[in-house]
């Protein structure tokens, strides 16, 4: 008997090349899919400049707990794809397992925490609740200010440009090409680039971030950039040691965190704006990270600055992120890729919630159902009854 042989997926085109769509590219080009990855600079953008938490119960909010329980799915998928990334790259994938903590830098700010203590214990998470004398045992760095705070060992971090770095290096490996070129539009049988060309594919799949709206008239008013501003710093001789975990903080009301890289390297972070596309630091955003920042590690003060950067989150309106059939182009779970399809909108969890964006993504394209918890992310949930034909104006008022 003739051996059969498996006839491949077909051509996959992915438009975004940070690490949703990197991730995407990798795993979709091990499966057998003929990837093209289309973006103008891969790796730049937003996740270029994210400071890398891992990070679902930190993050978590009243009101969001569907966010919450996509994060801690995520997260358990982790460790799994940090080591198989590893292998496919033959390089480190970056991913750091000191865990979090989270602490408050005056009395009103401690009863925040206190708050998010209760929220979180009355959903069954593990936090503990610290004195600044233990908090300052665990991380000598931290400062006097600090009144207390909760140990969050789970929420984990990870070396963004590492992994972008590790992603690109997987994918290249499995045979995914990258097209160093800008996205007009999309639709379901390919993509129009900015020069007029057109890339044919089978399946397609929007993983642009703030810019992912522009590409289809399905996906008009669900996107939006949300600035964020972060520093790069590094330690320097005679000055206290950075922390060994994340430190997250409030400080008067306003969020802080400080995330350690290898070399006594940190990212301090984040603004955050709605200013449309604007990617320009400012010197007010800088002053309040640096003020901020210095009041819960007061070492950084000595710190060689090396880079004050912004990007732009993709924001929602519900703050869950957009994972499946762009809305108008059918529904899933027919015998192959409905299309185009879209992994946008993460806003700050692009890193966390990458594994299951991808493990989804892979279902979609197989015409299989994606994981239970991803189905809140269905972008279904947002569309108007006939997306395709708002004006302008209308979908700007969702």
């Amino acid at each position: 008997m003739t051996e059969q042989k498996a006839t491949p997926p077909g051509r996959l085109a992915i438009v975004g090349a940070g690490v949703i769509g990197l991730s995407c590219a990798w795993r979709a080009a091990e499966a057998g899919w003929a990837v093209e990855l289309i973006d103008p600079a891969p790796g730049s953008g937003s996740s270029w400049v994210a400071g890398g938490m891992l990070a679902p119960v930190t993050e978590a909010w009243p009101g969001e707990e569907e966010l919450l329980e996509l994060g801690t799915e995520s997260l358990g998928r982790w460790p799994e794809f940090a080591t198989a990334l590893a292998q496919a790259a033959d390089a480190p994938a970056g991913l750091r397992t000191e865990g979090t903590v989270v602490v408050a830098a005056a009395a009103g700010d401690r009863a925040e925490l206190d708050d998010l203590a209760n929220y979180l214990g009355r959903l069954g998470r593990d936090v503990s609740l610290l004195s600044a004398r233990e908090l300052r045992r665990l991380e000598p760095s931290i400062g006097p200010d600090v009144r207390g705070g909760l140990s969050v060992p789970g929420d984990l971090a990870v070396d963004n440009r590492v992994l972008l770095a590790a992603l690109r290096a997987a994918a290249t490996r499995a045979g995914a090409e990258f097209v160093h070129a800008e996205a007009r539009r999309v639709a379901g049988d390919g993509v129009e680039l900015a020069d007029g060309r057109w890339l044919a594919a089978d399946a397609v799949l929007v993983a642009a971030g703030a810019h992912s709206a522009a590409l289809h008239p399905g996906l008009a008013g669900l996107v939006r950039p949300v600035k964020g501003e972060i520093l790069r710093l590094r330690h320097r001789p005679g000055a206290l040691p950075p922390p060994s975990r994340t430190v997250r903080a409030v400080v008067d009301g306003r969020p802080v965190y400080a995330v350690p890289r290898d070399g006594g390297g940190l990212v301090i972070g984040a603004t955050q704006y709605e200013t449309g596309f604007d990617t320009e630091p400012t010197v007010g955003g800088v002053r309040d990270l640096l003020r901020d920042a210095e009041r819960v590690l007061p070492g950084v003060a000595e710190y060689a600055l090396l880079e004050a950067a912004a990007g732009l989150r993709p924001g929602t309106p519900d703050n869950l992120p957009l994972i499946g059939v762009i809305p108008g182009e059918g529904s899933a779970g027919g015998s192959g890729p409905p299309g185009p399809l879209v992994a946008t909108g993460h806003g700050r969890n692009g890193m966390l919630l990458a594994p299951v964006t991808v493990a989804a993504v892979l279902a979609l394209l197989a015409g299989e159902r994606v994981p239970t918890s991803v189905a809140v992310a269905d972008p279904t949930r947002l569309a108007p009854a006939e997306p395709t034909r708002l004006a302008p104006a209308e979908s700007a008022r969702r």
